[in-house]
């Protein structure tokens, strides 16, 4: 496969099938019809109307609306449409995390469609031999892509952090990076996708971030949701994205990224501004 590939693997989504979720007159996401027929046993709380689903206009403060909608999620976690709970608030936005409307557990973003944020960090060194980096793979008993190859660091962005405390924390937790390494990050731009998934659409937009660091730092996991770490030249990196399904998905975009702004494809790679402009898909 060529890189393209693999950014267009990350941008499937098909809307055309899907119902716009609507609040306060913006769309916030989509929702699977058979999921909106969920919903429709609150219908104070959701209104079908003209091919769209809007949560009522009477809940009309943040706090209220999360309320509500917390509620019924809980009640679909308990009726097994909604597989499980997981405590980690996500905001539910018509573009940045400054313009929240309400909060909704991560475990039903894709149900509901809506823009997920996360973060992702490339840590790589420099040898004389060329760039390395470091790629972590995923514990086995992971619910997502067990056993995949992964970014040095990589997670999602909860509402309640702050981009530098969750990358920080993060940064221990996955890699056992002290705060003062992690902090030397260097934030690069962005990475969005629209991917389509069987619970649904994830718009994701990935934060990103490069670290270059000293030849003696080894990663060590400490939450248990990395089984290993292997420090990779760069060139290895590129022919397990190009030809493997090794990776987690987005990961991909998140070294192609990485791999264009340091100047690393060929001639046959593919043309960078093109790629470049691929992983910036619009939301």
């Amino acid at each position: 496969m060529s890189f393209a590939d693999r950014i267009n693997a990350c941008n499937n989504a098909d809307t055309s099938g899907y119902l716009p979720f609507i609040i306060d007159g913006r769309q916030v996401g989509w929702l699977k019809p058979g999921f909106a027929d969920e919903l429709s046993a609150w219908p104070e709380l959701f209104i079908h109307e003209r091919n769209t689903i809007r949560l009522s206009p009477d809940l009309a403060e943040f706090e209220q609306r999360s309320e509500a909608v917390d509620s019924v999620i809980r009640a679909l976690v308990s009726a097994g449409v909604i597989d499980h709970y997981l405590s980690e608030p996500y905001p539910v936005t018509p573009g940045s995390r400054d313009h929240a409307m309400m909060v909704i557990d991560r475990s039903s973003a894709a149900y509901f469609g809506i823009r997920c944020f996360g973060q992702h960090l490339n840590g790589y060194v420099r040898q004389d031999t060329g760039l390395h980096l470091w790629i972590a793979r995923r514990a086995r008993d992971r619910r997502i892509f067990p056993g995949r190859l992964d970014n040095l660091v990589a997670g999602g962005l909860p509402w309640h952090t702050g981009l530098h405390e969750n990358l920080l924390k993060e940064c221990m937790e996955e890699a056992g990076m002290p705060a003062e390494l992690a902090a030397s990050s260097v934030t690069v731009g962005e990475v969005s996708y629209l991917a389509e998934t069987a619970k649904g659409i994830k718009p994701d937009i990935l934060y990103c971030y490069d670290l270059e660091l000293p030849a003696t730092f080894m990663p060590v996991c400490t939450d248990g949701e990395v089984e290993s770490f292997e420090l990779m030249p760069v060139e290895a990196v590129k022919e397990i994205v190009r030809e493997s399904e090794e990776f987690k998905p987005n990961c991909n975009l998140v070294i192609i990224d990485f791999l264009v702004r340091h100047g690393l494809l060929d001639a046959g790679d593919g043309d960078p501004d093109g790629l470049a402009g691929a992983l910036r898909r619009a939301l």
